[in-house]
């Protein structure tokens, strides 16, 4: 929706808040005017209804004002007397407007001041109860704090299959909703029931909070799969349907290009500006290798030996692995059963089709790729018949130019021939640790900055499926670990028991006293 669109929708909603509520007020002793004036006319409700004024700010907050609204309709009617579960459904069943019949029927109606000394029912103390206790860990997922399962391999060893992890929103900046018509804390489909969690209409324009950090090379990030659809076309039946950005898959790689970077890649090495890129202590690249043996080794020998948890196959000689990390390899130089290990890189300059851009422009491949330059907001590129391959979907999609169009190698905007394009974001490059099992930015491109969702932060459990037994299955020693950071992770699990502990005996030795 354009702003114009929105003012008009918000608007609408005035008028239609004033047609329903002006006797309402009048009978409350007010004035009628103050139904019509915006976010004042909230305000003097939540003085009729008896609550507190900081409500005003929950029902301009996207998702969660999905609640509250319901909310504030029934503690409408609930003023004047309509108590019955049948106008408690009605309210909700009429999306509000119930509560314009009752303000026609307000002369007939007796307005209660002080509802707080009515009896209240067992029941509505539970259902007030779970609402706002929905609403407060609704604020915590979508601005504070978000929980996050590793499902795939891609940063295997930094973080594994099986960690559940807590993603700071706020270190980049918290990003508000864009879809506000969805469910709460689930993303794009609701659990058990299998369906689509959210509306398409309205969206919302994107907006960021200020964070205490930008996206650094080498930082872990959650963001959104830039290129998630659904299988949906329009009833033309041409362009095909993409996911709301904040409805998008959420996947996790490691940030290694940021704007303005030239990003090139060599023996599977990644360069930045001509420069080899130094990850972290903790980060350990995986790549494939053929492993010639003496003997056939189980998967559980590699298992416990080498720690390898992705699938191997045989070869023509040996077997195949996908993942080896380079102290792995290592010790298999020493191992009497392996006679060779052999690293398998693409030969530089023969394309991979499945690569990013998937032009015949270019022969890159995930050993051999670039060099390849990364957007900064402000940065003006010169379009030739070259590049435009790389940068297409980042002016039409990610920017939001819909009708640019390609003809003839030269790019067209608004029916114009356009030869330079100033970007209006920053764009990011993600690839995984684990390079030759990991679907990332090699494949499908560059990571727009309104897809960033957020940091990962701590590691509060861990399983592990490969392990045998309930207890040896709990990664103990990643238990309430740190994401960042160089070494071996550092559990702060005792500390957490010992506050656990501290804080029953003070709760204990509390109502003692009292009790005394």
């Amino acid at each position: 929706m354009t702003m114009i669109q929105w003012f008009i929708f918000f608007l609408a909603i005035q008028i239609i808040h004033y047609i329903c509520t002006w006797k309402l007020y009048q009978k409350a002793g007010r004035k009628s005017w103050e139904a019509a004036v915006p976010v004042y006319n909230a305000i003097v409700l939540m003085k009729i209804i008896n609550r507190p004024w900081w409500w005003v700010i929950l029902l301009f907050i996207p998702v969660i004002n999905l609640i509250m609204f319901p909310v504030v309709w029934v503690e409408t009617i609930r003023s004047f007397g309509k108590n019955t579960i049948a106008d408690t459904w009605l309210a909700i069943l009429t999306l509000g407007l119930y509560v314009g019949y009752v303000n026609y029927n307000a002369d007939n109606l007796a307005y209660i001041q002080d509802r707080s000394l009515k009896p209240k029912t067992e029941v509505g103390e539970w259902v007030s109860s779970i609402l706002f206790a929905i609403v407060a860990a609704t604020i915590v997922h979508n601005y504070i704090m978000q929980p996050f399962v590793i499902p795939t391999s891609s940063l295997e060893k930094t973080l594994l299959v099986g960690d559940f992890l807590f993603v700071s929103k706020f270190h980049y900046g918290a990003r508000t909703p864009m879809t506000p018509v969805a469910a709460p804390m689930v993303h794009d489909t609701i659990p058990i029931l299998g369906i689509k969690s959210y509306s398409k209409w309205p969206q919302l324009p994107y907006f960021r909070f200020p964070g205490f950090e930008e996206v650094k090379k080498n930082d872990i990030v959650v963001f959104n799969w830039p290129v998630d659809t659904v299988p949906y076309f329009h009833y033309m039946g041409r362009e095909k349907y993409f996911k709301p950005v904040d409805k998008r898959s959420n996947y996790v790689k490691r940030c290694v290009a940021t704007p303005g970077d030239t990003l090139q890649i060599k023996d599977g090495y990644v360069y930045i500006d001509g420069k080899r890129l130094q990850l972290p202590e903790r980060a350990k690249p995986q790549y494939s290798y053929n492993v010639e043996v003496t003997q056939g080794l189980s998967a559980n020998y590699f298992y416990k030996n080498y720690g390898v948890t992705d699938q191997f196959y045989p070869g023509k000689v040996g077997y195949i692995f996908t993942s080896l990390t380079d102290e792995a390899v290592a010790k298999m130089k020493n191992d009497p059963s392996i006679v060779k290990v052999t690293k398998l890189l693409n030969k530089d300059g023969v394309r991979e089709a499945s690569t990013f851009p998937q032009s015949n422009n270019f022969n890159w491949n995930k050993d051999f790729y670039g060099p390849i330059y990364i957007p900064k907001k402000g940065a003006t590129v010169t379009l030739t018949s070259q590049n435009i391959p790389l940068y297409k979907r980042l002016i039409k999609v990610y920017e939001g130019n819909d009708d640019a169009v390609v003809k003839n190698g030269q790019l067209f905007i608004h029916n114009q021939p356009v030869k330079t394009y100033t970007f209006k974001q920053n764009y990011y490059w993600m690839m995984g640790d684990n390079r030759d099992n990991s679907e990332d930015s090699r494949y499908w491109g560059y990571v727009p900055e309104d897809h960033i969702v957020g940091k990962p932060v701590f590691i509060w459990f861990s399983w592990d499926t490969h392990a045998k037994g309930i207890m040896n299955k709990v990664r103990w020693n990643r238990l309430f670990t740190t994401v960042g950071g160089n070494g071996e992770p550092t559990s702060y699990l005792p500390y957490f028991l010992v506050a656990i502990a501290l804080y029953a005996g003070f709760s204990i030795f509390r109502n003692k006293k009292k009790k005394a």
